[in-house]
């Protein structure tokens, strides 16, 4: 089966990092995308190259207030 849309197929990240780091504005922005009509956790996880386990995640953790900055720099 063949999928047709302009969701991209892989992300090449340079140099060492081998991970994505999402702040947490891009975090609420996909967790908010997950509760509009018509949209899944597995549409916009793909959309936006996120593993869907991961974005269930971050939906449970915006739900419960917990969802905040990780690094010094984010507020």
């Amino acid at each position: 089966m063949r999928m047709t849309g302009s969701y991209p197929k892989s992300e090449v990240l340079p140099g060492p990092q081998r991970r994505r780091r999402w702040t947490v504005t891009e975090k609420l922005e996909m967790v908010a995308e997950t509760n509009e009509p018509g949209s899944s956790v597995s549409l916009v996880a793909r959309r936006h190259g996120v593993s869907p386990n991961q974005l269930f995640t971050w939906r449970r953790l915006a739900e419960q207030g917990a969802l905040t900055a990780t690094r010094a720099e984010e507020e």
